[in-house]
């Protein structure tokens, strides 16, 4: 686990970029990917992506949420079939499975539609024994993030690294056992949400993702094809 010791951030942007200079060793690697997590971590992704000149791409989580109370997780979601219970909170408060089920019923619907919102036709990029650098605008619980390690895992990744700008001490830790490398720029001892972090934290729409997401591609399209005439 490595972290600094950032106090905040103005936005998710500059955030990227302080990312970028920590996953400089990557640069360049033709056999690395930059993987956003929508929604927030996507403008993330894109400045480390762009910055390092890094193939990118999404990695669609859900957070599942405590009946009735839908901001605490009680697990999560990822592409690829992955799904993680936080076997302590279902223990804890007895939660039925029924209620589960149709909790992870709920969000895989919603994954799918993201999926299709921001993929259209368009295949995820191949993630086999690649490096693959796991971006997030920051980490709570840490429990989506546990989802994506595994999914990027189940598809034979050849290495896992997650770079986060902020997140709670217990979750940098946890993700720290979990993948090859773990970069959490900021552990504050006080810490209670991503976005008191940020200046600025508007919540990132459907369309800004998409925008964004076209703008990286068509970026990293040309820097390959001038970088393939020299």
């Amino acid at each position: 686990m490595e972290t600094d010791c950032i106090e905040r951030y103005r936005d998710r942007t500059q955030a990227g970029h302080l990312l970028a200079q920590k996953l400089r060793s990557y640069a360049e690697r033709q056999d690395a990917i930059v993987l956003g997590l929508p929604r927030g971590g996507v403008p993330v992704a894109v400045q480390v992506a762009s910055e390092l000149q890094l193939a990118l791409d999404i990695l669609v989580v859900r957070k599942l949420g405590f009946p009735g109370y839908q901001e605490f997780a009680m697990g999560a979601i990822a592409s690829g079939g992955v799904c993680v219970l936080q076997d302590d909170v279902v223990a804890s408060y007895a939660i039925a499975r029924t209620l589960i089920d149709e909790e992870i019923e709920r969000e895989l619907r919603e994954l799918a539609r993201r999926e299709q919102a921001y993929r259209g036709a368009c295949p995820a990029k191949p993630l086999t024994q690649r490096v693959v650098i796991l971006v997030d605008d920051g980490m709570a619980t840490g429990v989506t993030m546990k989802a994506a390690v595994q999914a990027a895992r189940l598809a034979d990744a050849a290495r896992v690294i997650v770079a986060v700008p902020v997140a709670s001490r217990d979750a940098c830790e946890e993700i720290g056992a979990l993948a090859d490398q773990c970069i959490c720029l900021s552990t504050p001892e006080s810490f209670q949400a991503v976005g008191g972090w940020y200046d600025s934290f508007e919540q990132v729409s459907d369309d800004e993702v998409l925008g964004l997401l076209a703008k990286a591609t068509s970026s990293h399209a040309a820097s390959a094809a001038t970088a393939h005439k020299d």
